[in-house]
């Protein structure tokens, strides 16, 4: 079981790219630019982002410790 400081910097570093990743995408909306190179590498930039988010949250043993 990781520390609850271990836990806090680790979701921080990792919702950082996530949030990063996210206002990628959004900025290209804003541009109208919601297709080719550029939109298809902020889907698969936002998607791993959220992948290993996701990951790191359900993997047995990986939230704060209670003690």
């Amino acid at each position: 079981m990781i520390s609850v400081e271990d836990f806090r910097t680790q979701s921080h570093a990792l919702l950082i790219e996530l949030d990063a990743a996210t206002m990628g995408m959004m900025v290209l909306v804003s541009s109208r630019c919601v297709s080719g190179p550029a939109w298809d590498d902020a889907t698969k930039r936002h998607h791993d982002a959220y992948e290993i988010w996701n990951a790191f949250l359900n993997v047995p043993d990986s939230g704060p410790a209670t003690h």
